[in-house]
């Protein structure tokens, strides 16, 4: 699972960095337009080659919450907002703060879910973001001289 959890989020990385190209290229929402279409297109040839097949009907979706459908909008949002951050910043404070938004928003989810805050993940975050802030200074004082 750590493995898997890892090709993740190299994939993710790799993916920003394939997408901002293609969005300095055609543009940010047709670069986005065509990430889904891409996507769409490969997650239909896996449900092909595993021999899997879309078994819900109607009834099924009518029963499921509006917010189980919230992740296509969110993953275009992500997909979208970083076509335009990756080429101003550089990836690793691109990857980076992405972390910490995710981290973020797993203690406020826990916090709403469970009714807990995890301390020692409120104190990461923050320490990740004090690293980012003074190593962006480094990097613009090295811009300037």
């Amino acid at each position: 699972m750590i493995i898997l959890a890892m090709l993740g989020g190299i994939l993710t990385t790799l993916s920003m960095i394939v997408n901002s190209s293609l969005g300095k290229k055609i543009g940010v929402l047709q670069s986005t337009c065509i990430n889904y279409i891409v996507g769409l297109i490969c997650s239909t040839l896996v449900l092909i080659l595993l021999g899997s097949s879309v078994k819900v009907n109607a009834e099924t979706f009518l029963k499921m919450p509006f917010y189980i459908f919230l992740g296509g909008a969110i993953g275009v949002s992500v997909v979208y907002f970083s076509n335009i951050i990756i080429p101003k910043i550089p990836v690793v404070y691109s990857t980076l703060l992405l972390f910490v938004g995710q981290v973020v928003t797993g203690i406020i989810i826990d916090f709403f879910v469970m009714s807990e805050i995890s301390f020692s993940k409120l104190v990461g975050a923050i320490v990740i973001i004090i690293g980012i802030l003074y190593n962006s200074k480094i990097d613009a004082k090295e811009v300037k001289e």
